[in-house]
């Protein structure tokens, strides 16, 4: 790989880890996917940085189970679906949207939600 690519997936993989920290502050932002992003980025630009995240103790156990058996652990799960709920309660209060945009928008939850449920779980 090129000394570009390396940098680019370097530097978006620190962005991704400081969207992932931002996540854990916000409650309406999610933590683990752009985590899982980070350690994808990593694995092609620092293989120092993907083995300090996957072995993260508080952010690594979900990582690793995402990559070894693409699985999402059930309080994971919960934590995700109700931060969808909040961030949709959140957009519907303070945007006022059309109720086209607003069902377009529930719609993507939902089918974000149903994404998450029909992952296999392991425990947390």
């Amino acid at each position: 790989m090129s000394g570009t690519k390396r940098t680019f997936y370097f530097v978006l993989g620190w962005v991704m880890v400081a969207l992932g920290f931002v996540g854990v502050l916000l409650p309406v932002i999610p933590t683990t996917i752009f985590l899982i992003i980070a350690a994808w980025c990593f694995s092609r630009s620092s293989p120092r940085f993907e083995k300090w995240l996957l072995e993260h103790p508080v952010f690594g156990p979900p990582l690793v189970q995402w990559r070894e058996h693409r699985a999402i652990p059930k309080r994971v799960k919960w934590i995700a679906c109700a931060g969808m709920a909040l961030g949709y309660a959140t957009f519907m209060y303070f945007a006022r949207p059309s109720p086209l945009l607003g069902g377009v928008v529930a719609l993507f939850f939902i089918a974000c939600a149903a994404y998450v449920w029909t992952r296999p779980s392991l425990a947390a």
